[in-house]
């Protein structure tokens, strides 16, 4: 029985993670329609164009997958996949709910959620490097220079929420949210969330990338289902850090409905962090190579510091 529950969490998580990323990707690319006044296809699937992005994925699948000559195929081939499992990972230890609505607890959560997400950047770098292209070599150095420069205000910020609970459980966390917490740990929510953004290469950190312009940063060599995947691996991205700035700072699964309903509640609050995603995309300006390293070491990091002494501060004074 417990490897049959095992098994249906594990099925659970994978389902969360094959259907809700496709919709987040197609509610920017509708939310972002409206924004800046252009709508675009509107006829695939009849009202609103609500099929348009399964007509893109029919689209990606009937491309050829082209590997270039010079490439190192295998590394090439794998680089895919590499960047997109670790969001996988994270799922599985997310808690959506209470009452164990889990893929699988762990004790030292945190631990685990930073170190897998960590990893996705030896895929850029895999892409990068085997490409064998100068132009995506430095697409790919560029974002794991973005990617180890904001690694570390994140781990700060999450340390801060980790220290406020007493515990480095996700679940954890969650049990020890307080409201009053909101106001106290609003700096470091902000650092993760925006930090998190800079990590997925997502507007205005998304100079790596830079998909307006003529290359696409490490992937610039990828076609078919293969450039895909890359696709797919930023909106589980997107995904997984609104999620984990849902239970690491806005209280989870708590709010006005039952607790039975509380996987609900997480769902809501995820999907409003991502809107917020979509909307910073039309709203701000690409930042420059220099401005995103600048605004993660002079700006940033000295935010997750001053969270963690205000949050050592507050809980000296709670226990005395």
């Amino acid at each position: 029985m417990n490897l049959l529950d095992t098994l249906l969490r594990c099925v659970a998580a994978l389902v969360v993670f094959l259907t809700f990323p496709l919709i987040i990707g197609q509610t920017e690319h509708k939310v972002m329609a409206h924004m800046q006044g252009r709508l675009g296809p509107m006829y695939a699937g009849g009202f609103h164009g609500w099929a348009q992005l399964v007509a893109d994925g029919v689209k990606f699948a009937q491309k050829e997958d082209i590997v270039p000559a010079g490439a190192d195929r295998r590394i090439f081939q794998l680089a895919p996949a590499v960047s997109l499992l670790p969001y996988l990972f994270v799922l599985l230890v997310v808690p959506v709910g209470p009452h164990g609505f889990v893929g699988q607890a762990v004790d030292a959560g945190i631990f685990f959620v930073l170190a897998v997400m960590g990893v996705g950047v030896i895929g850029k770098l895999m892409a990068g490097w085997a490409s064998a292209n100068k132009f995506s070599l430095l697409g790919g150095l560029r974002t794991a220079a973005q990617l180890m420069s904001y690694e570390l205000p994140m781990v700060l910020a999450a340390a801060s929420a980790a220290m406020a609970a007493g515990t480095l459980s996700l679940t954890g966390i969650v049990e020890a949210f307080h409201w009053w917490w909101l106001p106290w740990q609003a700096i470091g929510a902000f650092v993760f969330f925006t930090a998190g953004l800079a990590e997925l290469q997502r507007p205005p950190f998304d100079m790596p990338v830079a998909d307006s312009e003529i290359i696409f940063g490490a992937y610039t060599e990828y076609t078919g289902l293969r450039f895909a995947f890359f696709l797919l691996s930023e909106y589980a991205g997107i995904l997984v850090v609104c999620a984990l700035t849902t239970v690491l700072f806005l209280g989870g699964w708590h709010g006005p409905l039952p607790d039975s309903l509380g996987w609900l509640w997480t769902i809501l609050k995820t999907f409003a962090l991502a809107f917020v995603v979509i909307w910073l995309r039309v709203t701000y300006p690409r930042l420059r190579e220099d401005q995103l390293m600048r605004f993660a070491w002079t700006v940033l990091v000295p935010l997750a510091l001053v969270q963690l002494a205000l949050t050592g501060i507050i809980k000296v004074a709670i226990s005395q």
